[in-house]
């Protein structure tokens, strides 16, 4: 079928109405050519997510492995050379977005991939508690701009209601790096003697190699914006180009800093970093602490080890169902709500019981409610940050200080075997993030009903959405979603 350039219809919201003929014609164009964007996008930012989740966590794989007695990391020892990780990490964040856009993607991405994967590598050669500490700082500052940058590139390809499902698929990659971890660990371990190193340090050493070679790959198979993008035709790239820009109602996307300003400001900015601190807390406890935990269940380490790969498969399944759910259904909070309480009933499981199959039970449920909440959350808050530019800086924002909660994660679990203390504070940020959407969801509807107000007692129609370009998303025309 031949491509129609011209849009008729609101493909981000999905509210207004489309004649049959043209309603058809549209569903199916637009279906065909975001499965081709699909294919060339996903599978590649999924691979480098992967990689870098693997290469953040591997430290719980290597601690069961051995690392903890080679580097004796005695009382607090572990747990600071796990949070160190976050401060630079947390605070490079919104830089780097900035710098993505300034720059291109396909350079970006790749040189900060590069730089990571040599610092992993070379942890191999670590043999002291201080050693640790410095390679995690700096790999924390590496990895910073992944994240961040790959959800503000998803949203510079897909309209508002088709993230929530693209970015699940993307996020989904740090499931699979849990559960990969594990296993790929019990066979490392295995390398224990070979070269003079601990099958610890083999972890750090192969996995940054892998990381080296994905990212001097992405510089030649990544791709920038739709504008440039080879793949699409012309017909296409045009097609693509005007359906964000209806979706976005025409706002800006050139890079000013008053529009950073407008990130900073805004107070729902910070709602939404609240709501993802209380998701990601237990999401980098689960990374840090599953094999930890399954071990002091009773298993053996190498048991430990491959016993942590069902809970990562279970939340892999669910991220993925619960994107599909979310966009379908054009919803985000609800889903936020609802996976973050699975995820509580599984940490009450985890506090009350003391049987080994009902507490490995709980940890399943946490990981199976907690993990499909962050891509719909990510959508959430990229959705509802109108312009390119406030976009970047809101996704950065929220990342960048949420995974501060990295270091809370870091050091919770401090009683074995029990772990109340890690337990009970898992219950409560879950808690905070049902409170946090629960507000956003009741202060989006208020603020979209008094721009409806505002458009119908002033006559503003999407004519003049031109006057509004550089007012984000204040401008009437805007509408946020719930």
């Amino acid at each position: 079928m031949p491509l129609s350039p011209r849009i008729s219809a609101d493909t981000g919201s999905g509210n207004e109405k489309l004649g049959p003929v043209d309603a058809e014609l549209n569903a199916q164009e637009r279906r065909r050519v975001l499965r081709k964007i699909d294919w060339h996008l996903l599978p590649f930012v999924s691979l480098l997510y992967l990689l870098s989740f693997l290469d953040r966590s591997n430290v719980g794989n290597a601690k069961v492995a051995g690392m903890s007695t080679d580097l004796n990391l005695t009382g607090y020892r572990y747990n600071i050379a796990a949070a160190v990780f976050f401060f630079l990490y947390s605070f490079a964040e919104v830089p780097s977005n900035i710098l993505l856009k300034v720059f291109k993607p396909s350079r970006w991405i790749p040189s900060i991939m590069v730089a990571w994967g040599l610092i992993m590598t070379l942890m191999c050669l670590v043999n002291t508690f201080q050693g640790l500490v410095v390679a995690r700082i700096f790999l924390g500052l590496t990895e910073a701009g992944l994240f961040p940058g790959v959800t503000y590139y998803i949203s510079l390809w897909y309209p508002r209601g088709e993230r929530s499902l693209r970015i699940a698929i993307f996020f989904s990659a740090a499931t699979v790096a849990g559960a990969f971890g594990g296993i790929l660990a019990y066979a490392i371990e295995k390398m224990e003697g070979l070269g003079g190193l601990h099958g610890w340090q083999w972890i750090f050493c192969l996995e940054g190699i892998a990381t080296i070679i994905a990212a001097l790959a992405a510089f030649f198979f990544m791709y920038d914006y739709p504008d440039t993008a080879s793949f699409l035709t012309d017909a296409e790239r045009h097609y693509v180009i005007e359906m964000l820009k209806r979706d976005s109602n025409n706002l800006s996307t050139d890079y000013q800093l008053r529009f950073v300003l407008q990130a900073l400001r805004d107070y729902k900015s910070y709602v939404q970093v609240g709501v993802y601190i209380g998701l990601l807390v237990p999401i980098y406890a689960i990374a840090l602490f599953t094999p930890t935990i399954i071990n002091e269940l009773g298993f053996s380490a190498a048991n430990a080890q491959l016993l942590s790969v069902p809970p990562f498969v279970c939340g892999c399944i669910f991220t993925i169902l619960v994107g599909v759910l979310s966009d379908k259904h054009r919803l985000r909070g609800p889903y936020v709500i609802g996976g973050a309480f699975v995820s509580l009933v599984g940490y009450i499981v985890l506090y009350t019981q003391s049987g080994a199959a009902a507490s490995y039970f709980g940890a399943v449920l946490a990981a199976v409610g907690v993990f499909p909440t962050i891509a719909v959350d990510l959508a959430w808050a990229s959705s509802n940050a109108g312009g390119d530019i406030k976009r970047g800086v809101v996704v950065a924002m929220v990342i960048g200080i949420g995974n501060l909660g990295g270091i809370c994660s870091s050091f919770v679990y401090l009683d074995p075997p029990r772990f109340h203390i890690g337990h009970g504070t898992m219950i409560g940020f879950l808690s905070l993030s049902i409170l946090l959407s629960c507000f956003a969801m009741w202060d989006y509807q208020r603020l979209n009903k008094q721009k409806e107000a505002l458009c119908l007692e002033q006559g503003i129609t999407d004519d003049r959405k031109d006057e509004f370009v550089d007012m984000g998303d204040e401008s009437p025309l805007f509408r946020y979603a719930i």
